[in-house]
């Protein structure tokens, strides 16, 4: 059974509101400010090895998704703990070891990609010649 498409007006939308449309949309999307919020629920102290961090050094704590969608960001920090540098990359480094050790890692390198044959230089030089002249 065929699902039927809602009839269309047929009357231009105006720019003015499709670009509101679209700023709102933009709005709506919560992608930046949530390392200020997860400071304030879970404080700034490295949830692993419980350093503390204030002034210039805050920077160097860090938000980490605990399921590792940065695009889930839920109001209430359930997905995020605050850790440290060092901290934050020996999590990232356990989950890329595990994988390795169970055999899901990828190639640390790709083959590299094999050049098309150019001809010799005597064939080259004689092409550019002859367009020249």
């Amino acid at each position: 059974m065929e699902k039927k498409r809602p009839q269309r007006s047929g009357a231009p939308v105006s720019e003015e509101k499709v670009n509101s449309a679209i700023a709102g949309l933009r709005a709506s999307i919560p992608v930046a400010g949530y390392r200020e919020l997860s400071l304030k629920i879970h404080g700034s102290v490295c949830a692993r090895c419980g350093r503390e961090f204030s002034g210039k050094n805050l920077r160097l704590l860090t938000v980490h998704h605990k399921d590792n969608n940065h695009l889930n960001n839920p109001p209430d920090g359930s997905n995020w703990e605050n850790l440290c540098v060092y901290c934050h990359d020996d999590e990232h480094s356990r989950e890329l070891l595990g994988d390795y050790e169970q055999g899901m890692s990828k190639p640390a390198r790709e083959e590299p990609k094999k050049a098309a044959k150019m001809g010799s230089m005597e064939d080259l030089l004689r092409a550019a010649l002859s367009k020249k002249g």
